[in-house]
């Protein structure tokens, strides 16, 4: 186990240069498997999601050539099996596209649920409603997703709740069914575009993504393609909040400033500077941030994954903001663990009220999931002192290389190996 040690107090400034999205990543790699050939995908983020998420394709069949640490290829043509036991599923919630996937390319799947970050429940029913509507036959068999059909055919599924990961399964399982599937009320999230751009370029026919109505013409066979993943709205959001945080000028860069405007609106509503280029955006930003309100929701609304970070911003603000999660039932677990901080945060179900106070102090911590490993680190640099986070390996599920960027730009941040007994610590 490692942890993270951080001498905080000092403004960020420079420029950092945004890796690919991790949400991207991790639905394009198991799409490959619908391919007749091989695919290169380039711009890949180094980080342990993806890792996990190649390691499942190399244990189904794939041969996976590394180029480098930010590109691949994979020949899905040997893949033979369409199982996938809890050992590979249990860390990364992601692991359900391979449902999807194999239910395209085989007509049938069976795997363990999935796991990773634990801020609610998030079932998978709508996932099952889409493959249902496409004629699959979906059971839990001892603890694992069976779905099976003789063949899947195009139907019009209406999501009852926007939900990224629904529609980006039933976008898998319909690309090469007979037919015309329509998805409605479809999440619009940017790595939901570019998995369509990816399907496209080896000769899916899907119009809409970005918008609520998704429409995908089955085609018979999918060819090998190059593809470059967009860079991470999330992992450039984060970077924007800490500039902000601390204080700092930074330039951040290897960005779509459009996927970045509702996390620009809000740092701009509390006082930061935000400027705007063709492929960068530069944070600046002096004195205790002003109050702010802010209410997660499904693109293009503010991202439930920046809120974390938004709390700890806002938790040295002038006067009160609040929080309002819009999108998962539990995601304050973190709230404790600024509070040992010093913050000032009431949580009442999915709104948290932040009472500003002047500064936060180090304090030994740890990271209860990624986007709050993430917000820790940023507390940290806001900090004036040494704190410790211990369970980092949350924060390395969705960020590359975060240690050296962060040092970059003048953070005095490392990484040293912690005991075991952290382990103890996280429920996840």
């Amino acid at each position: 186990m490692e942890k993270f040690i951080i001498d905080g107090g000092r403004p960020l400034k420079g420029e950092v240069s945004i890796s690919g999205a991790k949400n991207a990543a991790v639905a394009i790699i198991p799409a490959i498997m619908l391919s007749d050939g091989v695919c290169r995908i380039e711009n890949l983020p180094n980080i342990s999601d993806v890792a996990a998420i190649i390691r499942i394709m190399y244990e189904l069949g794939a041969n996976i050539k590394v180029i480098n640490k930010n590109t691949i290829e994979i020949d899905p043509t040997n893949i033979y099996a369409h199982t996938i036991p809890s050992d590979l599923t249990k860390r990364m919630r992601a692991s359900c596209y391979f449902i999807g996937a194999m239910l395209g390319r085989f007509n049938k799947a069976r795997i363990a649920p999935p796991g990773g970050c634990d801020f609610g429940v998030r079932p998978i029913d709508q996932h099952i409603k889409g493959f249902e509507a496409l004629g699959a036959k979906v059971t839990i068999d001892n603890g694992m997703v069976d779905a099976r059909a003789d063949r899947l055919t195009g139907s019009s599924v209406y999501l009852d709740v926007v939900s990224v990961g629904a529609t980006i399964n039933i976008m898998l399982a319909a690309v090469k069914a007979k037919g015309m599937t329509v998805i409605e009320n479809a999440a619009k999230e940017p790595h939901i575009v570019d998995l369509a751009n990816f399907l496209n370029s080896m000769g899916a026919d899907i119009m809409g993504a970005g918008t609520d109505v998704i429409k995908i013409r089955g085609v018979n066979t999918l060819r090998g393609t190059t593809y470059s993943i967009i860079p991470d709205q999330i992992e450039a959001g984060t970077y924007m909040v800490a500039a902000a945080a601390t204080g700092g000028n930074v330039l951040i860069k290897n960005v779509i400033p459009k996927h970045l405007e509702a996390i620009s609106a809000k740092l701009e509503e509390a006082g930061a500077t935000v400027t705007v280029y063709d492929e960068a955006v530069r944070v600046q930003s002096k004195g205790r941030p002003k109050k702010c309100n802010v209410k997660t929701m499904p693109h293009p609304g503010f991202p439930t994954d920046m809120q974390p970070q938004m709390t700890t911003f806002l938790s040295v603000a002038d006067g009160t903001s609040i929080i309002t999660e819009g999108v998962w039932d539990n995601r304050f677990k973190y709230v404790d663990q600024l509070t040992l901080m010093g913050a000032n945060i009431q949580v009442d179900g999915k709104v948290a009220v932040i009472s500003g106070v002047k500064r936060l102090n180090p304090a030994p911590v740890y990271a209860t999931d990624l986007r709050a490993g993430a917000a820790l680190v940023i507390a940290g640099l806001m900090a004036k002192g040494m704190t410790e986070i211990e369970c980092v390996e949350h924060i390395d599920r969705g960020y590359e290389d975060i240690v050296e960027k962060l040092s970059g730009l003048g953070a005095s941040i490392k990484r040293i190996k912690a005991p075991n007994a952290a382990l103890q610590k996280t429920a996840l």
